[in-house]
């Protein structure tokens, strides 16, 4: 039942496109906005990302639904300032799409988003299956010119492997390290070897869930890039973000 109204949702592109603002720690103007989506499910309210994408993926919906987010989080994209990027999350099933650069180039042709505003993330489970061919096709993508970011980063077994595989844009340091900042000595630690291995590799770092200003400060002391989570902005619709940048 769910499945259907999924189908139905999408046939009616009745699904919300949020985004979530990644602040350069230096100047605290945003960068980028990470694409996330919205299911208000007709009678049932708003589901779990998590609940709808399993759903998704089991069906093999998850292709054209993820075609659905890319162009329209592009589409969103072309209308910003110049200087700030769209990331859009991919999941191990769309990397497997022999569609998906062909829908990458579609729109980016159509919106004309120059394609070095475009982030893809992918998390390290993409390069544990089929990885040879993801690894072409994240080389694809990066003769685009797009960029391309790890996800959660630390939370695999064998993350450092991953940075050899392919040569990413960006590592996101995943929240459970910023969640225990306070109460677990090692996370910061962890926080700054992944933050210097980072860049002495040329990747640029983000750190995810920063909930408080002492959390900030002190991935920024460390020389973190980027900074997502609550402290700035919860995810918001498209109209929103227009305004916010509007006010900066």
């Amino acid at each position: 039942e769910a499945m259907e109204d999924l189908r139905n949702a999408l046939a009616t592109e009745s699904m919300d496109v949020y985004f979530q603002p990644l602040v350069n720690t230096r100047t605290r103007k945003v960068a980028a906005y990470e694409t996330l989506l919205r299911w208000n499910r007709p009678g049932h309210g708003l589901v779990s990302p998590a609940v709808f994408i399993s759903i998704a993926e089991e069906t093999g919906i998850i292709v054209p639904l993820g075609d659905w987010v890319i162009r329209k989080a592009i589409e969103e994209a072309a209308q910003w300032r110049d200087e700030v990027t769209v990331a859009i999350n991919l999941s191990p099933a769309q990397m497997k799409s022999p569609s998906l650069v062909a829908t990458v180039v579609g729109a980016l042709a159509a919106s004309q988003l120059d394609p070095s505003r475009l982030e893809i993330e992918i998390v390290e489970s993409v390069l544990m299956d089929e990885t040879e061919q993801n690894i072409r096709t994240l080389h694809a993508l990066r003769e685009l010119g797009v960029k391309i970011a790890l996800d959660d980063f630390g939370t695999g077994y064998s993350s450092l492997s991953y940075l050899r595989a392919f040569p990413f844009d960006k590592i996101k340091i995943d929240r459970s390290f910023m969640r225990d900042l306070e109460t677990r000595g090692d996370s910061l630690a962890i926080i700054k070897a992944v933050i210097e291995l980072g860049h002495s590799l040329g990747m640029s770092t983000t750190a995810e869930g920063i909930e408080t200003e002492e959390q900030l400060e002190a991935v920024r002391a460390q020389g973190c890039n980027e900074v997502q989570g609550f402290l700035f902005s919860p995810p918001i619709p498209g109209s929103g973000v227009i305004d916010l940048l509007k006010a900066q």
